[in-house]
């Protein structure tokens, strides 16, 4: 699984940085920063969990 940003919706509302901070982190300007895109197997359930809970729709799984 491959997580992607479309960095024009992103308000940086934190919401995936609670589900999963080891992949989203916000800066010390509030702006969102992709820790990691490639995401191992064991986390895809937590990863698509904070995908799904972003109210801007920013964030999503890239079709390969």
């Amino acid at each position: 699984m491959k997580v992607v940003a479309d960095w024009d919706e992103c308000e940086a509302n934190a919401i995936c940085t609670g589900i999963a901070p080891d992949v989203f982190e916000l800066d010390d300007d509030d702006n969102l920063n992709l820790l990691k895109t490639e995401i191992p197997v064991e986390d895809e359930e937590r990863v698509r969990r904070a995908i799904n809970s972003c109210p801007k729709r920013a964030l999503y799984e890239a079709k390969e």
